[in-house]
């Protein structure tokens, strides 16, 4: 295989990626704004949600990362409840994507 074949595939790859990954920020955003209940913006704080809940912590300030919002959510923290029972795994995969991607905290 030539090298602009190589580069080609490599560039096709990495777009996919991107997309799946838009792809579940999407999803995620739904999952935080409609899907979960109660809803995240109840709660929370989330500019790019447009939230602005003042039970939890403000996420924008908060920064988390990926595995930190994937563990709050599946076994709950404080007052706030698990959601392993009402959100799927994957709900839970994109709802963390999500609001680590929109804060920076990956």
């Amino acid at each position: 295989m030539n090298k602009n074949a190589v580069l080609a595939i490599a560039g096709l790859m990495t777009f996919s990626l991107h997309v799946s990954a838009d792809d579940l920020a999407t999803q995620g955003k739904q999952v935080f704004t409609q899907e979960a209940q109660p809803s995240c913006t109840i709660c929370h704080t989330l500019a790019d949600a447009g939230s602005a809940g003042a039970v939890g912590p403000n996420l924008d300030d908060l920064k988390p990362t990926e595995e930190q919002v994937r563990m709050a959510v599946t076994q709950g923290v404080g007052v706030m409840p698990a959601f392993e029972e009402s959100l799927s795994e994957e709900q839970i995969k994109a709802v963390a994507h999500y609001v680590s991607s929109v804060t920076g905290g990956k």
